[in-house]
Order: C-alpha cells, then sequence, then structure tokens
C-alpha cells in the first residue's frame, strides 16, 4: 500500500480512468507567501466549469459516492489530506467499469479532473478544505443528475484504506453501484 508519508499526490491503486487527468499545480513562493493558478482552459481538459465552491470537511468525513450524467468535475485540494476513489461507468470508455484510488495532500498540490459517467467520492483524513468546480450549476442539474451508491460497495473494486467514514444522511441512504442509472453518451 502506498504511504502517505511520502506526502506526494498521485494514483494509488487501480486504473487512470479515460479522460481523467492529474494535473500538478505549480506554487510560486516568495516573501509574501504563495501564488497558485488552479485552472487554465487551455489543459484540454474535459470540464468548462461554471460553478466553483469551496469545501470545509472535518476529519473521517466521506463525501460521496456520486455519480452526474450531465456534468463533469474538477477536485483541488488546498489543505489537509484525502483519498479520492473512481469508477467509470461509461460503457463506451476504455476504462469502462475500471476504478483508480488516489491520495491527495495539500503539500503536493495538485488537481484532478474527470468526466461525467464516473462515479466519485473523497474522504477526508484530517480537516481538510478543497476547491471544486462543475460543469453544470447545481441549479442546472439539483436532485434530477445527483444520484449515488454506498460507498463500500465491493462491486466498486476501489481499496479504501479505512473500515468507516461519517457520511451525511443522504448517502446513509444510498443503495448499491448495481442500482444507479445507467450512462449515456449524449449528454442528457
Amino acid at each position: 500500500m502506498y504511504s502517505t508519508e511520502t506526502k506526494e499526490s498521485a494514483l494509488i491503486s487501480g486504473d487512470v480512468i479515460q479522460d481523467s487527468q492529474l494535473v500538478t499545480l505549480n506554487e510560486h513562493f516568495d516573501v509574501r507567501g504563495s501564488f497558485t493558478e488552479v485552472f487554465q482552459d487551455n489543459w484540454n481538459s474535459v470540464i468548462n466549469p461554471v460553478q466553483w465552491s469551496m469545501v470545509k470537511s472535518e476529519e473521517q468525513v466521506l463525501r460521496g459516492m456520486h455519480y452526474h450524467r450531465r456534468h463533469d468535475e474538477y477536485f483541488c485540494l488546498v489543505q489537509g489530506s484525502c483519498y479520492l476513489g473512481l469508477k467509470d461507468l461509461r460503457p463506451e470508455s476504455s476504462s469502462y467499469l475500471k476504478s483508480s484510488l488516489y491520495y491527495l495532500t495539500a503539500s503536493d498540490l495538485k488537481a484532478l479532473i474527470f468526466p461525467r459517467g464516473v462515479v466519485h467520492g473523497w474522504y477526508f483524513i484530517e480537516p481538510s478544505l478543497h476547491l471544486q468546480a462543475v460543469s453544470e450549476s447545481y441549479e442546472g442539474y439539483g436532485d434530477e443528475d445527483n444520484f449515488g451508491c454506498r460507498w463500500d460497495d465491493p462491486q466498486l473494486g476501489i481499496p479504501w484504506p479505512f473500515e468507516s467514514a461519517i457520511i451525511s444522511e443522504r448517502a446513509n441512504d444510498f443503495g448499491s453501484l448495481d442500482e444507479l442509472p445507467p450512462f449515456y453518451k449524449e449528454r442528457l
């Protein structure tokens, strides 16, 4: 298993999901502190962000597992450390049904960008802060494209390195991976 003591953000288990990117962010330091560009449209990523959010999470919180058929996402941890799991449900993808587990740490700034049709969730090892962008605002997708499944469903194939997590009431009611609606290549 990957040692989180190395303080490097990396894919630690599974396969790279097609159309996902782990992007290194360059932090520029001077006597005042630092400056980091967290997104550039010239990265040629799948996301065209329309909503940015800042999210604070406590230790042992798991947010997910979420699934969207219409929008892409961007995740950047700016404080703390976390595990981020992915499962590709896009039948046309070269990584169909493959899973990934990433370790991300604010001491090694990277952003993970991934497409619609990928189940995703993040578990915070310590109190953390992350930036998140989506290609469709919550007002636009709300409950009609905001699905989920249990984080501990064995069919996810994600080797989470913990046995329990603090989850939302909604996530507590999530069903199995098999209960998620199918993904369609064309945007709904």
